[in-house]
């Protein structure tokens, strides 16, 4: 990887208000650098989650703590007018009940204190097409789930040695291969259930087979009991979380918690901190232009998602420098930039 061609292109990303194109960038130096400099950069070679890490190790180093978490989520970002290709294809988007054409991304951010890095990513790509029976229309489908991806990266953070103890997952990758697997790697876990989990307070009601659903269960807020998922072995925690929504309507959240040494309290802090990877990839889409850029080979445009990730690890690091959040670094910026576009302007008026 050419370090000082990403340097540029990663700072034009923070820097950058429009589309992110590399004749917008070299104009931005005067032509110091050419915009097939940094094409045939963007273009040299597949850019993935090992070259992440080799970047990102000595931060992670300095701030991992053995109480670390490591969360897992996927984001869907839209590009309809893109052309279709093996990875930019069509994914179901959770936020607007529909599949869209677009990125699916899959990421492991660490957290430890107050910092959040991302450790390892994973670009879902449908390689295969086959034609739908009942709709005879050609479709796409992904050589390896994303449940496999999650847990390849999670077998690689414990590879790469990063201390953590948490391992943290919405409902979806809520499964029993999952749970067994990182047991098996001597990490814990905390997850979200989906209401019709059936689980068991009672070995004797497991063992005669009788489950209800976890949303029967009564439990008030942060109330953590014992039990057993249907299926899987090892007695787990269950956690309720009761919120008061906007319409003033009330929301339940069930969580299972591998660690038992924790009570509901604790267990519901650590999930707290899930939130983190909904900031992390709203920072991609807003402060390190994840959609913005016009790439039209996988290559590159897998090479511009993996620059949008280092981007936002920079902005990470500042915030610890400067302890300021990445927006409010990002509106000091446009505001600097507006200043220096108005006085250019007065003397364009002047002349």
């Amino acid at each position: 990887m050419d370090k000082e061609k990403t340097a540029l292109y990663t700072d034009y990303l923070i820097c950058n208000q429009g589309l992110a194109t590399a004749t917008s960038l070299s104009a931005m130096l005067d032509g110091e650098v050419s915009h097939d400099q940094i094409t045939r950069h963007l273009s040299a070679r597949l850019y993935t989650s090992k070259d992440l890490w080799v970047d990102v190790k000595p931060t992670v180093r300095q701030i991992e703590r053995d109480d670390g978490c490591l969360i897992f989520d996927d984001t869907v970002q839209e590009k309809a007018f893109t052309d279709e290709n093996e990875m930019m294809c069509w994914h179901y988007d959770h936020c607007k009940g529909r599949s869209v054409k677009g990125i699916n991304l899959l990421n492991a951010l660490y957290h430890s204190g107050d910092v959040s890095i991302p450790v390892a990513f994973e670009v879902v790509k449908k390689p295969h097409q086959f034609c739908d029976i009942k709709t005879r229309k050609v479709k796409r489908a992904a050589e390896f789930t994303k449940n496999e991806l999650m847990r390849s990266m999670v077998a690689t953070c414990v590879a790469n040695a990063i201390k953590f103890r948490y391992v943290l997952t919405d409902s979806w990758f809520a499964s029993k291969e999952n749970f067994e697997f990182i047991l098996k790697k001597g990490k814990h876990f905390i997850s979200a259930l989906k209401d019709n989990r059936l689980v068991a307070l009672t070995e004797t009601d497991k063992n005669e087979g009788r489950f209800v659903r976890i949303s029967q269960l009564e439990l008030t807020d942060q109330q953590a009991v014992r039990g057993w998922m249907k299926g899987f072995p090892q007695e787990v925690l269950f956690v309720r979380r009761v919120f008061t929504n906007k319409d003033g309507s009330t929301g339940l959240l069930n969580l299972v918690c591998s660690d038992l040494a924790c009570d509901g309290g604790q267990a519901s802090t650590l999930y707290e901190k899930r939130w983190k990877v909904e900031e992390f990839h709203k920072s991609l889409k807003s402060n390190a232009g994840l959609a913005k850029s016009p790439t039209r080979t996988v290559t590159t445009q897998n090479n511009h998602i993996f620059m949008t990730i280092y981007a936002v690890f920079k902005l990470e690091c500042l915030k610890i420098k400067h302890k300021t959040n990445h927006f409010a670094m990002r509106a000091k910026l446009f505001i600097k930039a507006n200043q220096i576009a108005y006085a250019e302007l007065q003397k364009l008026r002047a002349a």
